[in-house]
């Protein structure tokens, strides 16, 4: 079940040992769901700071703020620059789109609240990793179409774009490397109310039909991984529609 993955799932061994930043504060801002706990990190220096709202992995079924302390931090240090790390609500007790809906709530909470916190509200970016590279792709999109949000970077670290399992690297990697095949079917299933959200290119981001005007993008792919190749797809479309793309694998 969901909640036995949640307490079976401890990331911590991976991760390292966790750095110290000038100041860690946890905060609830509103969302569309309710209050969105938030962990925010702060650099050494003086701000105000470029700001990147980071939405963690995990299927959106399972992670939370802790699993991605770690690398939060080290973001923080290495960057110089703020992170707003997001509990966004987790499938399949709230599925899409509410996880979308709360990440970019933070988003424009991050931009409207930036001096508040020192930062910088013309230098916010998005990031996250696995489903959280899926939320800040769908987040960089729904700034683009709304237009009442302006993002300046998009971090995808080995992002899930699209809702289709028949590429080379989900044959290729299906098991073996941690993250299965099967255990991708059973997170969107969780995640996903029925097909059509499957073709909602915030569900499936690989699906929008237009990928102009949408914030530079750095797509980090794992050569082992069966999200490798929806993540290259993903770099790619942007690329064709004349963003800068840094890409690596």
């Amino acid at each position: 079940s969901p909640e036995e993955a949640r307490q079976a799932t401890d990331f911590k061994l991976l991760a390292g040992e966790p750095e110290e930043v000038r100041k860690v504060e946890n905060r609830m801002i509103p969302g569309p769901g309710g209050e969105i706990p938030v962990r925010i990190y702060t650099p050494e220096g003086n701000g105000p700071f470029p700001i990147l709202v980071y939405y963690h992995g995990g299927g959106w079924v399972i992670g939370n703020l802790e699993t991605v302390d770690v690398p939060c931090r080290m973001l923080t240090n290495k960057a110089s620059c703020i992170v707003v790390s997001v509990d966004y609500r987790l499938a399949p007790e709230h599925k899409f789109p509410a996880a979308v809906e709360d990440a970019y709530a933070a988003a424009k909470w991050a931009v409207e609240e930036a001096s508040s916190i020192g930062g910088d509200s013309n230098r916010v970016a998005v990031g996250g990793d696995s489903a959280g590279g899926n939320l800040a792709a769908a987040v960089a999109l729904m700034a683009r179409d709304k237009k009442d949000l302006k993002l300046v970077y998009q971090m995808l670290i080995y992002p899930a774009t699209n809702h289709d399992f028949n590429t080379d690297s989900h044959r290729e990697n299906a098991e073996g490397y941690l993250l299965t095949r099967d255990s991708i079917v059973w997170f969107w299933n969780h995640y996903l109310r029925n097909e059509e959200d499957s073709k909602n290119p915030y569900a499936s981001p690989l699906l929008a039909g237009n990928f102009k005007e949408l914030p530079p993008a750095l797509v980090l792919t794992a050569e082992y991984d069966p999200l490798r190749d929806e993540g290259e797809a993903y770099a790619a479309k942007l690329r064709e529609a004349g963003i800068p793309v840094e890409e690596k694998r």
